[in-house]
């Protein structure tokens, strides 16, 4: 299934247009039609009604729900997902308020300033849903997805959705949601890329320190920086001052092979072979605490002795129930912004480091190849990257 970028659907959403959200496939695996209430066309509910067919509902910011005294419809809420649904509402100047006017009516009056708990019967035709305050990093639903983007069109926080629905009433997935999709040229994003696209824009990087780093392959400069989106604590080694265009290694840390040279990697070779690349040609490399592809020291260690057992380094992460690599490189792409750096030479082998940056807005100019002997302890370590994990060796 194809999907559109979320600035796409931003600059979509602005001109009063529906678009598709998808949730996961582990969730309920279906899409929405979602319009952000303060830019839709007249004609949004209708749509909907005519070619969504599932419920309509009004996604609204915590804040906009207590100030209308908007009260949960139930108070025991047994849904599987959690939907904080309030009590449906008609606004008091509709007659039956299910037309799709007196429906458009309702839900822009939930936006309206001089609205107040009096101007809404209840119930009514119109379903108001409460999204979590930090959206979809705090709940991955169709309801904080719409909220959230309307917050990222600059708009008040509210929008209406409504489930996508085939016209024999089942729900519509996959190939079906797809050729609705094309049947009305209507733009679709999932959840999940927006929770990237989230963690992209609001990593706040923060230099915390800055110093002289002398070392055997030469003379750097070192700025540790700490990320408003975890604990961890990162470092940038640099060459000179950071230009436009830079060469970058984004290393993740391995206490094995960077600090006790292990052969069972090619990791301290790798960094070391940075170090001396960066020296000669200027650039910085990256440190970021993602031990073990993100699986931590004490788990990279179990592994082995997996791996000691006949798997392989990717069958081991698997077999302790983590994806074969759980790295990511926002933080990393996040410094590099900072650093003023819009334009890098990647020092790397692993094509998914460079798909991960891209997605963060960094642009990737060329790959510089990072190849280093292999030993006859790392044989099958190596043979696996490249087979397995795609690693251009």
């Amino acid at each position: 299934m194809h999907l559109d970028d979320i600035e796409q659907a931003l600059s979509e959403l602005k001109r009063g247009k529906s678009i598709i959200v998808v949730d996961d496939e582990d969730r309920e695996n279906e899409g929405d039609l979602v319009a952000v209430t303060e830019w839709m066309q007249d004609n949004t509910v209708n749509f909907m009604a005519k070619y969504g067919r599932g419920l309509i509902c009004a996604p609204v910011s915590k804040d906009i729900a207590h100030h209308l005294e908007l009260d949960a419809m139930v108070k025991n809420n047994s849904d599987v997902y959690g939907t904080d649904f309030t009590v449906s509402i008609d606004h008091v100047d509709t007659t039956t308020g299910i037309s799709a006017p007196e429906r458009m009516l309702t839900a822009r009056a939930l936006i309206d300033e001089q609205s107040q708990p009096t101007s809404f019967n209840r119930p009514g035709h119109l379903f108001p849903l409460i999204a979590k305050d930090n959206g979809v990093m705090e709940r991955i639903g169709h309801t904080e997805a719409s909220v959230d983007l309307a917050k990222l069109t600059g708009a008040k926080p509210a929008a209406l959705i409504c489930e996508i629905m085939n016209e024999d009433g089942t729900m519509a997935k996959g190939d079906s949601l797809q050729a609705f999709r094309e049947q009305h040229d209507l733009v679709m994003i999932s959840i999940a890329d927006l929770v990237e696209y989230r963690k992209a824009q609001e990593t706040h990087i923060e230099a915390k320190a800055e110093v002289a780093m002398p070392t055997e392959y030469g003379d750097f400069k070192m700025i540790g920086f700490t990320t408003s989106s975890s604990r961890d604590e990162l470092v940038a080694v640099i060459k000179d001052k950071p230009r436009t265009t830079e060469n970058v290694r984004i290393h993740s840390s391995c206490l094995t092979g960077d600090i006790f040279h292990s052969q069972r990697c090619d990791c301290g070779e790798q960094l070391a072979e940075s170090m001396k690349y960066i020296e000669e040609h200027g650039g910085m490399i990256i440190y970021l605490p993602q031990e073990g592809r993100g699986i931590g020291l004490i788990n990279k260690l179990r592994a082995y002795e997996l791996i000691e057992q006949g798997y392989d380094t990717v069958s081991a992460n698997i077999a302790l129930g983590f994806d074969e690599d759980l790295r990511d490189y926002k933080d990393a792409a996040a410094i590099l912004k900072y650093l003023g750096v819009e334009n890098v030479n990647l020092l790397s082998n692993n094509p998914t480091k460079f798909q991960s940056l891209e997605k963060y807005g960094i642009n990737i100019t060329k790959r510089i190849e990072l190849i280093v002997p292999e030993n006859e302890h790392n044989h099958d370590y190596m043979t696996t990257k490249k087979n397995k994990m795609g690693h251009l060796l």
